[in-house]
């Protein structure tokens, strides 16, 4: 098996024919499993946050849930207007998932390491991929989608080169994703620079990773309960969704525990629990 090798739906096309056929009031959102989300408004617009239909790299890294869409009929049915990356990770920039939404008419906006990994791999060499989707985005830029206005942000993430966040507003709410980050320096003032309704935030546990030497190596990749707490503290966050945690055999987490963690804290409100192709609304 190729190192993420592209995997086929489980799911058939549900899933993409339910978000295609859906009239949100506002702004509706459906989880995609790892740290993929799905952003449709009112007006139609839509937005796809690291959308991630890959096997991962076994033993290594071993997918845990299903293949939510074959991507090819996903471009087809939903449509997307843009494709956002938050860092250069193979399940956040991946090309067997990402090429034929770009292919089909989507734009891809990411930071430069992370467009630097479609060059390294050649998605312009895929049929219908044309270079002028492609733009890229970092820290301070806004980005107009048609009635959403997507909002570059700083990141924490010292797996990644160069990580950003991501704030997306409409009329009916703002939706605030943070890749894989943790808390730390990145996240002061966004809170008050936005009333953020709903924040994505990875969470998950540590643990061995098989690495196929026979000498597993230990690996922390996503915030703790604690960390997630506050990092949703310091967001300012009406409701945290944590994510990530349902991906990689050996480090998925219970993301029930995380309100545990946040009790005490004016921000989030709530903790809203999700699991692959559950929808919420802004």
């Amino acid at each position: 098996m190729c190192a993420h090798e592209l995997g086929t739906s489980d799911w058939g096309d549900w899933l993409p024919r339910e978000i295609a056929a859906a009239e949100p009031d506002g702004v509706d959102v459906w989880h995609l499993g790892c740290n993929g989300f799905v952003l449709k408004a009112a007006d139609g617009t839509t937005v796809v946050i690291d959308p991630y239909c890959g096997l991962g790299d076994p033993p290594r890294t071993i997918r845990m849930v299903p293949v939510p869409f074959n991507p090819g009929e996903f471009a087809d049915l939903v449509e997307p207007d843009v494709v956002l990356a938050t860092h250069e990770h193979a399940d956040h920039v991946h090309e067997g998932t990402q090429a034929p939404l770009v292919a089909g008419g989507a734009d891809h906006l990411a930071p430069d390491d992370s467009l630097a990994v479609v060059e390294e791999e050649g998605w312009t060499d895929c049929e219908g991929v044309d270079e002028s989707a492609f733009r890229e985005v970092s820290e301070g830029d806004t980005v107009a989608v048609g009635s959403l206005t997507v909002h570059v942000e700083p990141a924490t993430d010292p797996d990644a080169t160069h990580p950003v966040s991501y704030v997306v507003e409409h009329d009916a709410g703002a939706l605030f994703h943070g890749g894989d980050a943790r808390p730390g320096d990145a996240f002061d003032g966004i809170g008050d620079r936005y009333d953020l309704d709903l924040g994505v935030l990875a969470f998950g546990s540590s643990g061995l990773l098989d690495t196929g030497t026979g000498e597993p190596v230990y690996k922390r990749w996503y915030s703790s309960p604690n960390e997630v707490a506050e990092a949703a503290a310091q967001l300012e966050l009406e409701r945290l969704l944590p994510s990530h945690w349902d991906m990689w055999k050996g480090l998925t987490a219970d993301p029930r525990s995380v309100r545990d963690h946040t009790r005490s804290f004016e921000h989030p409100r709530t903790v809203e629990v999700v699991e692959i192709g559950d929808r919420t609304s802004l």
